[in-house]
């Protein structure tokens, strides 16, 4: 059996705002099985739990301000190779340098208002899964899908 793995992903303030957020989840149509999906207003604590890897960067005030100013949809996903995959369905983090067929390619302009974030490893994942979801919120269902792409 093949080994799968989850990731996360949050359409932030903006991509919620911009009504991008079924264009910036379609990672059905890739083959993964959507795990969970919430709408969230963030706090500012969590925020700064979230992006705790940023916290020595000039920015980080104002990206904590930026992702606690609307609501953002916090969604998890499982599949074979679901992190890396979900890395290059996004593309670049700088919307210029993203190609075409991406979402920040598609759909965003610069990298402050990039509209989404996804989980850079497995271990990043685990982590942002654990601050946004409680494990029973976490749904384990088997469809016919799963036997004939992934077995």
């Amino acid at each position: 059996r093949a080994s799968m793995e989850l990731t996360f992903l949050a359409i932030k303030p903006d991509g919620v705002q911009c009504g991008l957020m079924g264009s910036s989840i379609k990672c059905e149509k890739k083959g993964f099985r959507l795990v969970t999906m919430h709408v969230h207003r963030g706090s500012e604590e969590l925020l700064k739990q979230h992006h705790i890897d940023l916290k020595d960067h000039p920015f980080y005030p104002g990206l904590v301000t930026y992702m606690s100013s609307g609501p953002v949809v916090t969604v998890v996903w499982e599949g074979l190779n679901v992190v890396k995959t979900g890395r290059v369905m996004l593309g670049e983090t700088n919307p210029a340098d993203s190609k075409p067929g991406t979402i920040h390619g598609d759909f965003c302009i610069q990298v402050g208002r990039n509209i989404i974030h996804c989980s850079d490893s497995v271990k990043s994942a685990e982590r942002e899964i654990s601050l946004w979801f409680k494990s029973k919120e976490l749904i384990e269902l088997s469809t016919f899908l799963f036997w004939w792409v992934w077995v």
